[in-house]
């Protein structure tokens, strides 16, 4: 599966562990940018990431910021994007089995690198619980 990534300056260091986490669990990566911590504006690279997302070339997506706030912010405006900015595990969980999250977003300045692991992992994990409810609140999502 190819997962697309990006991030500005204030995510970048956590995007590269989290990219390398998925490269070890086999995941392909499309890295989006951006390539330093050198400053830049987040909108850029949600956008980027999200419109790979909503276009087919990644069915999934990770973004990552300061905070996580901003940048998942910039994805949910592309058409079909359901980014979830998670700071727990649990979040995760509940992201993708009630919302089908297609993309994850998290902070680097808020989130250690070991707990992104967790809640990476529990993200991708996580299988939607399709029918009923869920469903219905998705597709209401979608059609926004």
């Amino acid at each position: 599966m190819i997962i697309a990534v990006a991030s500005d300056h204030g995510g970048f260091k956590l995007k590269l562990a989290v990219k390398k986490h998925l490269i070890d669990r086999g995941y392909q990566i499309v890295d989006l940018g951006t390539t330093s911590e050198e400053s830049v504006d987040y909108p850029i690279y949600g956008k980027v990431c999200a419109e790979a997302v909503a276009a087919g070339k990644a069915p999934l997506g990770m973004v990552f910021c300061g905070t996580g706030i901003g940048i998942s912010i910039a994805a949910n405006k592309i058409h079909g994007i359901r980014c979830a900015n998670c700071t727990s595990v649990e979040m995760a969980h509940l992201a993708k089995q009630h919302n089908n999250a297609n993309m994850l977003a998290m902070g680097g300045r808020i989130t250690d690198e070991e707990l992104a692991i967790k809640i990476t992992d529990e993200w991708l994990d996580t299988e939607f619980e399709s029918g009923g409810r869920h469903s219905r609140r998705v597709d209401m999502l979608n059609e926004m």
